[in-house]
This record gives C-alpha cells, sequence and structure tokens, in this order.
C-alpha cells in the first residue's frame, strides 16, 4: 500500500518502485514499528486526535498483527513498498479506513529511525551479553594456563617469557572494552526521535516526551530536524561492531598460528575444525580463519555507512535508506561468529611442554640479563650494552644467552655473578615480573580475579536492561 501519491497523477514506474522497495529487508523492524505505533496512537488519544474507543479498536488490531507476524501468519506481499507500508496495509484489512488513522501526527521519517534505534538497542544489548560469555571462556582458559610459559611475542619475534594465562587474558580486557562501549552507546542514545514529524515536529502529537518514556527512553530529542538526519547512532553502532571484529580477528589469526605443524601449540576440537576434499590429513583452522576474515565484512560495513552519510544536507534524505542493511548485516555476522568462537576457545587444549620449550629460546631472557644489572645498580644504558654483547657471544657459539657459563656471563660484565641463574630460566623470569599487570602468576591470578568481576557486573547490568526492554516492548 502507498503512503502518499495524492498529487500525483500516476505511480511510480517500475524500476523506481524497485529501486523504493525496503520490505525484504526492513521487515526486520516488524515489531518495533508495531510497539512504536501503539505508543503513538496512545499520544494522539491523549491529545484527542483520537477517540478512545478508536484508539482501542487501532492498538487491539495493532496486536492482533504483532501475533500473525510472529506466527507467521501475516507478512508482506508483492506491493509492499516497506515495513510500514505493509503494517498499514494488514491494519486496514482489520479495520477498514479506520486503519488509517494512526498516521496522524507521524513520518515515515520519525517512525523509521525510532524503529531502528530500538532494533538496534535490543540486538547490541544482546551482543554485549554474548561478548560476556566470550570473556567468561577465556578467563576460564586463562586461569587453567596461568602456570604455563610461553614465549612472549613482539614483531612476531620471541621477546620475553610470559605467563600463557596472560596472553589468554588480554582478549578479556579488549572485549570488556567492547562492552563498557555499548554501555556508553545505550546511555548516549537514551533519547526519542518520535514526534519529529517530517522535520518540522507536531501539532498533533504535542507531547513527545511521553511516547519516548513509553518506549524506555530518557526522554525525546530536542530538535525534530536533527531527530530524522541523525545517524550518529548507527555509525557508533557500526564502529563497535567493527572493533569486536577486529578483536576476534586477533584471536583467529593466533589460533591459526598455534594450531600449525610449526608451531604446534593448539589442538583445535574436531568440532570446530573442518578437513579438506583432497587432502584426507587436513584439519583445518576454519572458524579462527572466519573470525578473521569476518572482521574485513565489519568495517566494510562501517565504511560503507560513513560515505552515505558524508555531505548530507538539511534534514531526511533518501539517502538514509542505505543505513539498515549494513547494521543487519553486521548483527547476524556477530550472532553467527561469537558461538563459534567461544567453542572453539572452550574446547582447545595447548601444549604446556612444548610452549615451555619455545618460552627461552630465541635469546628470549636476555632482558633478564640486563635488569639483573639494572638491580645491582650498574646504569640501564651499559646494561643493556651487557646483555645485547651476551647475545652476540652466544650467537657466535652457537647457543642460547642462558646456556653461557658462568665464566663466559662475568667475562663480558664482572657483575654477571653466578646468582643471576635464579631469573635466567623461563619461570625465573615469568615470576619475577610481579606488577600489577605483570606475567607472574600472582599477577595474573589477581587480573583473572578482576576480569571475572567486571564481567559479572556487566552480565548483570546487560541483564537487568534487556528484561526492561522485554517489558516495554510487551503491549
Amino acid at each position: 500500500m502507498a503512503l502518499w501519491g495524492g498529487r500525483f497523477s500516476q505511480g511510480p514506474a517500475q524500476s523506481v518502485a524497485a529501486l523504493s522497495r525496503s520490505v525484504d529487508f526492513d521487515w526486520r523492524l516488524a515489531q518495533y514499528d508495531i510497539r512504536v505505533n501503539v505508543a503513538h496512537v496512545r499520544g494522539l488519544t491523549e491529545s484527542s486526535v483520537l477517540s478512545r474507543e478508536d484508539s482501542t479498536r487501532i492498538i487491539d488490531g495493532l496486536i492482533a498483527l504483532s501475533k500473525e507476524i510472529e506466527s507467521g501468519t501475516f507478512s508482506y506481499n508483492d506491493t509492499d513498498e516497506d515495513v510500514h507500508s505493509a503494517i498499514e496495509r494488514g491494519l486496514i484489512e482489520k479495520l477498514g479506513t479506520l486503519g488509517g488513522a494512526f498516521r496522524a501526527g507521524r513520518s515515515r521519517n520519525d517512525l523509521v529511525v525510532t524503529d531502528f534505534k530500538l532494533y538496534i538497542i535490543d540486538h547490541i544489548m544482546e551482543i554485549a551479553q554474548t561478548l560476556t560469555l566470550l570473556v567468561d571462556a577465556l578467563n576460564r582458559v586463562a586461569d587453567e594456563y596461568k602456570g604455563a610459559i610461553a614465549p612472549g611475542f613482539t614483531h612476531l619475534q620471541h621477546a620475553q617469557p610470559i605467563n600463557f594465562g596472560h596472553e589468554i587474558a588480554k582478549h578479556s580486557h579488549a572485549f570488556l572494552r567492547d562492552v563498557d562501549r555499548i554501555q556508553d552507546w545505550l546511555t548516549r542514545n537514551s533519547f526519542s526521535p518520535l514526534g519529529a514529524g517530517a522535520l518540522a515536529g507536531s501539532s498533533l502529537q504535542p507531547h513527545p516526551e511521553k511516547t519516548a518514556h513509553e518506549l524506555g527512553f530518557a526522554g525525546p530529542l530536542l530538535n525534530s530536524i536533527d531527530a530524522v538526519s541523525d545517524r550518529d547512532f548507527v555509525a557508533e553502532a557500526l564502529f563497535i561492531f567493527s572493533m569486536i571484529g577486529i578483536h576476534l580477528s586477533r584471536i583467529g589469526e593466533e589460533f591459526t598460528i598455534w594450531s600449525t605443524t610449526e608451531f604446534a601449540w593448539a589442538k583445535l576440537d574436531d568440532a570446530f575444525s573442518t578437513g579438506s576434499s583432497i587432502m584426507p590429513q587436513k584439519k583445518n583452522p576454519d572458524i579462527a580463519e572466519l573470525a578473521r576474515g569476518k572482521s574485513g565484512r565489519l568495517i566494510g560495513n562501517l565504511t560503507g555507512l560513513l560515505t552515505v552519510l558524508k555531505g548530507l544536507p538539511f534534514a531526511y534524505n533518501r539517502d538514509l535508506q542505505e543505513d539498515k542493511e549494513p547494521v543487519f548485516d553486521s548483527v547476524e555476522t556477530l550472532q553467527v561468529i561469537l558461538p563459534a568462537v567461544i567453542g572453539m576457545i572452550e574446547t582447545t587444549t595447548f601444549d604446556r611442554e612444548k610452549m615451555s620449550g619455545a618460552a627461552v629460546t630465541g635469546h628470549a631472557l636476555a632482558t633478564e640479563i640486563a635488569d639483573f644489572l639494572a638491580r645491582k645498580g650498574v646504569p640501564f644504558s651499559q646494561a643493556h650494552e651487557a646483555s645485547g654483547k651476551c647475545v652476540q657471544l652466544a650467537d657466535s657459539l652457537g647457543m642460547e644467552v642462558h646456556d653461557l657459563s658462568d665464566a663466559q656471563l662475568s667475562g663480558v660484565h664482572s657483575d654477571l655473578t653466578s646468582d643471576i641463574r635464579s631469573v635466567l630460566t623461563g619461570p625465573g623470569a615469568v615470576s619475577s615480573r610481579t606488577s600489577l599487570s605483570g606475567t607472574s602468576e600472582a599477577s595474573i591470578t589477581k587480573q583473572i580475579a578482576q576480569l571475572q568481576s567486571s564481567n559479572k557486573s556487566a552480565l548483570e547490568s546487560i541483564e537487568k536492561a534487556r528484561e526492561s526492554f522485554s517489558r516495554m516492548m510487551s503491549i
């Protein structure tokens, strides 16, 4: 059903209708559209645009449509342009001409952006809740391997020995930042566009603050032009989704590397691996690779929308129809990839012996020599120079720096006495890093406890917000 046309002598060309049609994808907004329209009708009743009898009939019709949409007995058809026209058609089929009365005092411009904001609120909270499950999985693996020693890397080169639980736990911090960004997004974007009309507000719906509160918002947006043209909240959501994708990509890259024959640190569970159609021996880390690959899609969705938004003048422009598909795609991508990554993390086992054996190779203990000298009062510039000479000597002899004899070490610097042996091992190096953010087992135990506490608080907050949202959506 067309929502416009009185001043036109003919309908749009077939190509224009096909270009304008959005119902194939914006049907995802149907239940939010129903809920927003119910709030709008109640506002029209308060302003005496609709009688209470007509209002009750319209709301009952919308509730009936909601149930039919949920059951699949009502959906869009080939004549519907968008979700709004489909729902109005359904209401008119039930109520006759009264079904068109609920459009008074609002535009598709303020309706769609309100629908869309509710959709993102609903789904961004779902994603946040799934992220807390991912953090919980990471924390449990970090705790399990907090006694394992492994090489730490910078520039993909062996740097210093670390606690492997520390390596895993770094991802928890990243995802908790994503959760924090989501909570910040929810606070900043808790304002309703409904009541803005096409761009100038509404004489028929003069109290948008009432519908805002009914829909769970903190209040209405205070500039009607901004209300219908702002898509900052969409771009910010896509940025958050992109950052989640980037953090998933880092995990994907690491698990792919760790599962190679050359590393052989990680053994992926069969349920989270795939095989080859031609090479029977293959066990491929496809979940990790897809986590890495999906980040490009998520970043692309953000970049595409930012390009659409650049330079749009005044109020609403039809370009903004392009805001929805990137969000739908990003949400549905994360809904698929996050549970698979959680499963991969929970079921992967790591070879402690192989990691420990590699931890001290590549002269990874050279920093311990410099720190040992610094603790003896040697200026660090000189300590660093002496450590470098130890590496040079070890290289010339074809050995690791920690394999140099006491005599060879003291020959480089007289303060390199035999008691250096207490830190010139993987466990010794790791246990000495006792700072708050350090890699010792004592430090990582405290860090994991803090992560678990932060994650629990985040989950409780998200669950409370989702319960509130669910109550609001119940008509």
